[in-house]
C-alpha cells in the first residue's frame, strides 16, 4: 500500500525535485476515480496498472469497492491474451526460464505480463517478493510488466486476487500473461483453473520423489519441459525426456484434443525456447478451431465465481462480531481437548447464522 509522506517545503529545500508534490500525491491508490484508472490502463500505463493491482490486493473496504468498479469497467477490454501457467518444484529454474522466455516473446512483438506469486511465511505472514529482482532484465523492458504478489493464506499459495489482476493486465494491452506458481502443493490446481496452457518444468536426473511432482500435476500439464538441459546434465535430460514421453502415453486423452509433448530446454543457453513457443501456438490454434479454448475460458469464469463466493463467505464469517467474540474461547477449548474441532466449528457456525441460539 502506498504511504503518503510529509511534503518538504520547497522554499527551504531548493534541491528537491519540483515535481515531488505531484508525485507524492499520486501515490495514494484511491485518489483517482475508477474512470481515471481505466483510461490510463487502456493506454498501457504501467504505473496505473500497478496501483490498480494494489487496490485489488488491499483488504480495505474502500479499496475493495474501488477495485471492483475498475475491474468491472475493464472487463469488456479483457480476454484477448494467451494465459500461461508455469509450475515446477523450487530450484527448477522457473524465474530464469520465465525471464528468458519473456524476452524472447518481446522480440516477437508481444507484450508480456508476469504474475509471480511469492510464498508467504506462515509464521510472520511476510514474503520475500524477490521475483522482480530475479527478473530484473525483463522487468526493465517497456513492453513487459512483472508483478510479484504475496500468496498469503489463499488456496494453494496462489494470490487471492490473481484472476482480477489478469483482467487488468489484459485491459492494459498485455497479450501474453504468465502466472508462476510457488510450486508446492495445491497452487498448481488453482493456476490451472485460470490459464489456457499449463507448462510443467522438471529437472534432469531427479525422480518424482525429489521434485515433489505428483501424477495429478503431470496429467494437468499441456507441455513438459526438462529444464537445465545443458553441460553434463544433457544426457540425464535426454533420458528424462524419454521417460516422461513414455509416461504421457499412459494418461487418458485430454478433452482439449491436445497431445502433450516433452521437450528439452535451457534458459541459460537459450535452448528450446523457440520450440516451446511453437508448441504453445499450435495448442492455441488447435483449441481455437475445435472451440475448446473458449469453452475452457467459460469454465474458468464459473469456477472463479464459486471461489469468490467462498472467499466472501469466509471473510463475512471471520469479521462477524459474534464469531470474533467466541472464537478465542472455542480455540482454547479445542486446544485443551475439552471440545472437538468439529463441535467448535459447528458452534461458531451457529453463532454466525443464528445469533439468538442458546448454547
Amino acid at each position: 500500500m502506498f504511504n503518503c509522506m510529509p511534503v518538504p517545503n520547497h522554499s527551504t529545500h531548493p534541491n528537491v525535485n519540483p515535481h515531488l508534490v505531484e508525485q507524492i500525491a499520486q501515490r495514494k491508490p484511491s485518489a483517482l476515480l475508477p474512470e481515471d484508472y481505466v483510461e490510463r490502463l487502456l493506454t498501457g500505463d504501467r504505473v496505473a496498472l500497478g496501483r490498480a493491482i494494489t487496490l485489488v490486493e488491499s483488504s480495505r473496504a474502500d479499496h475493495q469497492k474501488l477495485a471492483e468498479q475498475i475491474v468491472a469497467q475493464c472487463l469488456p477490454h479483457s480476454g484477448k491474451s494467451f494465459r500461461i501457467g508455469i509450475t515446477g518444484a523450487p530450484g527448477v529454474g522457473k524465474s530464469t526460464f520465465i525471464e528468458t522466455f519473456g524476452l524472447y516473446l518481446l522480440s516477437q512483438g508481444r507484450r508480456v505480463a508476469v504474475l509471480a506469486v511469492d510464498p508467504s511465511s506462515q509464521v510472520s505472514k511476510g514474503s520475500i517478493l524477490g521475483d522482480k529482482t530475479r527478473m530484473f532484465e525483463l522487468a526493465s523492458q517497456a513492453q513487459a510488466f512483472v508483478r510479484p504478489s504475496p500468496s498469503g493464506e489463499s488456496l494453494g499459495g496462489v494470490a487471492r486476487k490473481t484472476r482480477e489482476t489478469i483482467l487488468l493486465c489484459e485491459a492494459a494491452g498485455y497479450d501474453v500473461i504468465i502466472i508462476e506458481t510457488v510450486g508446492v502443493g495445491q497452487s498448481e490446481i488453482a493456476v490451472h483453473s485460470m490459464t489456457d496452457f499449463f507448462l510443467l518444468l522438471l529437472l534432469p536426473g531427479a525422480g518424482d520423489e525429489l521434485q515433489g511432482i505428483k501424477r495429478g500435476i503431470v496429467e494437468m500439464a499441456d507441455l513438459i519441459a526438462i529444464n537445465k538441459a545443458d553441460g553434463e546434465r544433457k544426457g540425464l535430460a535426454m533420458r528424462a525426456k524419454r521417460e516422461y514421453a513414455g509416461a504421457l502415453h499412459l494418461f487418458p486423452p485430454k478433452s482439449s484434443g491436445w497431445a502433450p509433448q516433452t521437450v528439452l530446454c535451457s534458459a541459460i543457453e537459450n535452448l528450446g525456447i523457440t520450440d516451446i513457443w511453437k508448441q504453445l501456438l499450435s495448442y492455441q490454434d488447435l483449441t481455437s478451431k475445435n472451440a475448446y479454448f473458449q469453452h475452457n475460458r467459460t469454465r474458468q469464469a464459473t469456477f472463479w465465481l464459486h471461489e469468490s463466493i467462498q472467499t466472501h463467505l469466509q471473510d463475512l464469517f471471520y469479521r462477524n462480531p459474534r464469531v470474533q467474540q467466541h472464537l478465542q474461547a472455542v480455540e482454547k477449548a479445542v486446544l485443551d481437548g475439552s471440545m472437538t474441532p468439529f463441535r467448535g466449528a459447528t458452534l461458531l457456525m451457529e453463532k454466525f447464522s443464528d445469533p439468538d441460539k442458546i448454547d
